[in-house]
């Protein structure tokens, strides 16, 4: 069992060296390594069809099919974020280390969601909805860059982790 008190016992940093184990023995951190930048490309391309739509009218269909792809990526990496994180940090979400990613991906996920409800119900014309899509394409980005820095913040950990203490003359 993994408990908070153990994790507020452990040396400042990311993981603690058992976290950093199950991270590293889990299959799910090499799903989550396939799924994030197939995401961010996916988003790429959905992106420049979007603004292509707003600046020309056309290609609203494309642009629709990579939005809809776009968001079925982003639910399996929460979904496989989840249980990532539940191997690791022994909770499902909300773990101390990714805490703040967490609270903002259901910000990027309800956004994700309105685009899908105002699609499927026809609740906005298709300028505003690509709007909505931008819009939740934007807090992906913000999300994205959390990670991005956590990851930095994980390698910086475990190369000061390998380096040797240093000496200290007199």
């Amino acid at each position: 069992m993994h408990s908070q008190k153990a994790r507020k016992s452990a040396p400042a940093g990311l993981y603690t060296d058992e976290e950093r184990a199950r991270r590293d023995q889990t299959v799910w951190t090499l799903i989550q390594g396939i799924l994030a930048p197939l995401q961010f490309l996916v988003f790429l391309v959905s992106l420049v069809l979007v603004l292509r739509y707003l600046w020309t009218g056309l290609g609203y269909d494309a642009a629709t099919a990579s939005i809809l792809l776009k968001t079925a990526l982003l639910y399996l990496i929460m979904i496989t974020g989840a249980i990532w994180e539940k191997i690791v940090f022994g909770q499902y979400l909300f773990a101390p280390a990714f805490f703040w990613e967490d609270v903002f991906s259901f910000a990027v996920l309800a956004l994700h969601t309105a685009y899908l409800w105002a699609l499927f119900t026809a609740a906005l014309a298709p300028v505003p909805l690509m709007i909505l899509a931008l819009t939740a394409y934007a807090a992906y980005v913000i999300n994205a860059t959390q990670f991005l820095l956590k990851l930095r913040a994980a390698r910086q950990q475990a190369d000061a982790a390998r380096k040797p203490p240093r000496e200290v003359t007199a």
